[in-house]
């Protein structure tokens, strides 16, 4: 604990109890201690005197673990909370502005805590406050939700049709089957709702927060979508309830088809007006719905229904259920998954409580055993319900009173001959109106009570209708809020206490209205499977790839799942989506995977965390670690560069250079040497470097960024030599920009430069010295002075300021690439030149090869070179030979050298060797008479490469020269720099100096 030297005071347990609100302290709002506390005075409250500050007794600014330190938002009306940062208790206290003077140390309890632990004694001390939103806990938010949402349309309409079509056995394999994909996606949702704070958007949220936003987008359009169409399915079963009960009293609108359009589109009309007075009223009607279903089951349980003997088929007799245990498929519709198709539906009403995740008191506990129980009770009632219905209706019942067995009337078949009715020719016509088979309103008439069934069809209905309308809107306005597709923000603006989703009601309510009017629940439930085992299938795959990826984030309170059974949920909801409709599961695909395009081709700036990361980060550990295992081979040579660029915004040209040729292929690291004292710096490292990794990531340039802290530029230089990169992926060039200042600037800066390159040279790193007339560095020129301060630099300045242009970004056209391969470096002369030219910008390029030889074997000298070149498999054809390559420079360029090193001369020709040795040693740059006399010959040949690369090369595109070497401790840095001004001045193009660590990079061999 970080302790602050002062005076021992006395303790107080009233203030020491607790940890004391600094902003409160410090801006002398509350009266000031007793002066025993201060010995000097009571208003000598400062950083150097914290009595304020103590914890466990101690004079500390250290804060003990409290929930306000994690939370990403704090109460209205209250300050942030946040603990000291390390700078705080490690190095300097910061002064008036410092984010301490927010710090709250009260003793008392969090809100949030209180909220997060106890959800249900909310609101028992004091008044509710009115601004509060409604929240809910799991029965009334989860399990009631869910439960009317499954027990809707398809129980009341189609479970009796379906159990005579499929039979009792293969209807409880369909309900079974149905119950083990969403009891595994109900385990699913429940571990990756209990994995952190989960906040509105239900299951888009859950999906978007763990898979990423490429997925979680996709999938949270399709399922809004989804729930929208639900909307339709639910209202159109009880428009076609209603139409009945207008046909059975004569009393009918218009058509069938037409009645249920009307009486659908006016009921969601009031649904959604429902809808638009908030989740209170929407809770309310629910809550009706919740009784009607309960007055239903009160009516079915006993089954009486009409005597036996009844027209319309409804008996109790034990050979019914022993007829009714196998299928007889009738219809389009007749098959097992056309069944499961139209059943499927019902199950989806899993979500109905996640999907309204912002409006729960404690999601994590809610969602989990709210889902869980409601799956288990709608599944027994689901199971008993069609057992029930299968044991007392026959399939087929004509509903005429004059269908009786009467002598001569003929055979009869069929159960019903035995209670004195004969259905046998409406059964062989398929003509028949009620039974099992054709009467949609079974449940009816089965019930003890008819009406009371009728009740429940209407609050199951409407409730369910009114679930998916909410749940619908709900996802979409948390999509909306995201920004990930275009021209949907719109729909996200949300109004009142509860952020109430008005304008996502209206577009859902628009989609539902366009699906009633089909006005065919069997053309509409199959639609919404589709959409809904294909948002299972990634939930599921969700809370697999979370768990395979091991990463630490991923710590759900909910325990009993299972990575396997998830993958299993998601593979066999992949299965049946292709099974039941296999052109409709491709194009449910076909829109997810276009959708997951847009999202991975926009890159939206958003960070959630996801194990999608988490996955590239264990794939990319595996093939790096998995490198070291690999030998290093010259096929598999890969020019890796470390790139002295500094603040990477300050010089493009550079930086858009070896991106060309290392995008895709390669590594590239832009090093920056930040030079004073650490203390001083260290604030600044830990700014700038997110802003300089958006500036390349926004200018498309696939590098990493690293910088490191140094007394000097070499000793940074050497730091990050040694220590970039990771295992096998690590630099092999060091690519520096040419210092154009070298004759004005501070000679011992001079020194450093060449030094860095001699280093570089020792550590066996290639080196590779770029040139432009214009010059690299533009921060003097930048539009934006201010990041030219680096106390100053603002990352989200970088992203933001206007991207330089440089001659890289250009196409170059049919130029030449001017390669002049003097001296033999391995190949890493021809091959970065190679690199570049299979660029788009650069493939039109012609290149060029120069290569130094004598007058009289010209002719054999250029096949050996082609010859070597076809060997390497370059492609380059054309081959200079340049025999003047050692004639005299002209006497004018030999005077222009001459003169560019006489101020760097030591002019040590008539000196004593003590007074010589005297000032080699004070200025080690100094170039003396004999070094000059030594190295005559190199220098004259570097005034002459000058003289033909002008002649050569004026016009060409790039410039690419074999870098001379300087013998370490035997050439001065100013007789070296000389060389690479005279060898390089005076060209327009860019000139790229490059030398190999004389190792081959280049084989023509196959192994």
């Amino acid at each position: 604990m970080a302790e602050l030297p002062v005076s021992e005071t006395p303790r107080d347990p009233a203030l020491c109890s607790g940890r004391f609100t600094i902003s409160t302290l410090l801006g002398g709002e509350e009266p000031p201690p007793p002066a025993a506390y201060d010995s000097s005075h009571p208003s000598h409250l400062t950083h150097g005197n914290t009595f304020y500050n103590r914890t466990f007794g101690y004079n500390t600014i250290d804060v003990v673990p409290a929930y306000e330190h994690y939370a990403n938002s704090a109460l209205p009306g209250e300050p942030r909370k946040a603990r000291p940062t390390l700078a705080d208790l490690h190095s300097f206290l910061k002064q008036e502005g410092s984010h301490l003077h927010a710090l709250a140390f009260d003793s008392q309890p969090s809100h949030e805590m209180i909220d997060g632990l106890v959800e249900d004694e909310a609101g028992t001390n004091g008044e509710k406050n009115p601004e509060e939103p409604v929240r809910f806990g799991w029965v009334k938010g989860v399990m009631i939700r869910c439960m009317l949402n499954i027990w809707g349309v398809i129980l009341y309409l189609r479970l009796p049709w379906i159990t005579a079509q499929a039979g009792i056995v293969l209807t409880w394999i369909i309900i079974l089957l149905s119950v083990t994909v969403t009891s595994i996606t109900g385990l699913s949702i429940s571990a990756i709702s209990t994995n952190g704070k989960v906040k509105s958007g239900g299951t888009y949220f859950l999906i978007s927060r763990s898979l990423g936003p490429e997925l979680g987008g996709s999938i949270g359009l399709i399922f809004a979508f989804a729930n929208a169409v639900g909307v339709a399915m639910h209202t159109v079963g009880f428009a076609e309830t209603v139409r009945d009960l207008l046909q059975e009293y004569g009393s009918p609108i218009v058509d069938p088809t037409n009645d249920i359009r009307i009486i659908g589109v006016a009921t969601v009309t009031v649904l959604l007006a429902i809808s638009l007075a908030g989740m209170e009223w929407e809770s309310k009607v629910r809550a009706g719905g919740w009784r009607g279903a309960w007055a239903r089951s009160s009516a079915e349980a006993g089954v009486l229904g009409p005597a036996p003997g009844s027209a319309s088929g409804v008996y109790q007799l034990a050979d019914i259920f022993v007829q009714n245990l196998v299928p007889e498929w009738r219809g389009m519709d007749g098959s097992f998954f056309g069944m499961f198709s139209i059943f499927f539906p019902s199950a989806t009403g899993i979500l109905a409580g996640a999907n309204i995740s912002g409006d729960l008191k404690d999601p994590a506990v809610a969602i989990p055993k709210g889902t869980l129980m409601a799956i288990f009770w709608t599944t027994v009632s689901y199971l008993a319900i069609s057992a029930t219905i299968g044991s007392c209706v026959v399939r087929d019942a004509s509903g005429g009173l004059n269908d009786t067995v009467t002598p001569g009337s003929g055979a009869c078949e069929g159960l019903a001959c035995g209670y004195g009715w004969n259905f046998t020719e409406c059964a062989q016509q398929h003509s028949c109106r009620y039974g099992l088979i054709n009467y949609y309103q079974t449940m009816s008439m089965v019930s003890g009570f008819a009406p009371l069934i009728t009740a429940g069809i209407f609050g199951a209905t409407l409730s369910s209708a009114l679930a998916c309308l909410v749940s619908a809107a709900k996802v979409f306005q948390c999509l909306c809020l995201d920004q990930l597709y275009p021209l949907i923000g719109f729909f996200g603006k949300g109004y009142g206490k509860n952020n109430e989703p008005v304008r996502g009601y209206l577009l859902a309510y628009a989609i539902a209205v366009a699906f009633i009017i089909i006005a065919e629940l069997n053309t509409i439930a199959p639609i919404i499977s589709n959409f809904f085992l294909c948002s299972y299938a990634l939930i599921n795959f969700s809370c697999f790839h979370a768990s395979i990826t091991n990463s630490p984030g991923w710590r759900p309170s909910f325990r009993y799942y299972s990575k396997w059974a998830a993958l299993f949920g998601a593979i066999i909801s992949v299965v049946i989506m292709f099974l039941l409709t296999w052109w409709a599961a491709l194009i449910a695909i076909g829109v997810v995977l276009f959708l997951l395009l847009y999202v991975i081709y926009k890159k939206p700036e958003v960070n959630w965390g996801s194990s999608v990361q988490a996955g590239s980060y264990n794939l990319a550990l595996s093939y790096s670690v998995g490198l070291n295992e690999v030998e290093d081979h010259i096929k598999n040579y890969r020019p890796q560069c470390l790139v002295l660029t500094g603040p990477p915004n300050f010089r493009p040209a550079l930086v858009d250079f070896v991106g060309t040729f290392t995008r895709n292929l390669s590594l590239m690291i832009c090093g920056h040497v930040l030079m004073g004292p650490r203390k001083q710096r260290m604030p600044e490292l830990r700014v700038i470097a997110s802003g300089h990794t958006k500036w390349l990531n926004k200018r498309k340039i696939k590098a990493f960024y690293s910088d490191v802290l140094a007394e000097d530029l070499r000793s940074g230089v050497q730091v990050l030599m040694q220590a970039a990169g990771l295992g096998r992926m690590k630099p092999n060039i060091l690519v520096v920009g040419f210092k154009k200042n070298w004759q004005s600037a501070h000679p011992a800066t001079v020194e450093d430069y060449i030094g860095i390159l001699h280093d570089a040279f020792d550590f066996n790193y290639g080196v590779c010295v770029m040139r432009m007339r214009e010059g690299l560095n533009i921060s003097e020129v930048m539009l934006f002075p201010v990041l030219r301060t680096h106390l100053t630099l603002d990352p989200e300045a970088l992203v933001q300021e206007e991207q330089a242009s440089t001659v890289f970004q250009s196409e170059q056209g049919k130029k030449t690439i001017d390669i002049y391969w003097l001296f033999d470096d391995g190949g890493l002369t021809l091959l970065i030149p190679y690199l570049l030219g299979r660029k788009k910008r650069w493939s039109k390029c012609r290149i060029r090869v120069f290569v130094g030889g004598q007058i009289n074997r010209m002719d054999q000298e250029r096949k050996a070179i082609i010859s070597l070149l076809s060997k390497f498999r370059l492609g380059f054809h054309e081959v200079h030979v340049l025999p003047d390559i050692n004639q005299k420079p002209r006497a004018e360029h030999i005077k222009r050298f001459e003169d560019m090193i006489a101020p760097f001369r030591l002019n040590d020709g008539f000196k004593d060797e003590a007074t010589v040795t005297e000032m080699r040693r004070d200025c080690p740059w100094k170039i003396s008479d004999e070094e000059i006399n030594k190295n005559r010959i190199k220098s004259l040949r570097q005034v002459r490469l000058n003289e033909i690369l002008l002649d050569y090369s004026r016009d060409a595109a790039l410039v690419v020269i074999t870098l001379p070497i300087g013998r370490k401790g035997k050439c001065p840095s100013s007789l070296y720099m000389a060389w690479l001004e005279t060898l390089s001045q005076d060209l327009r193009p860019p000139v790229i100096l490059i030398r190999g660590n004389q190792e081959n990079v280049l084989t023509f061999y196959c192994q």
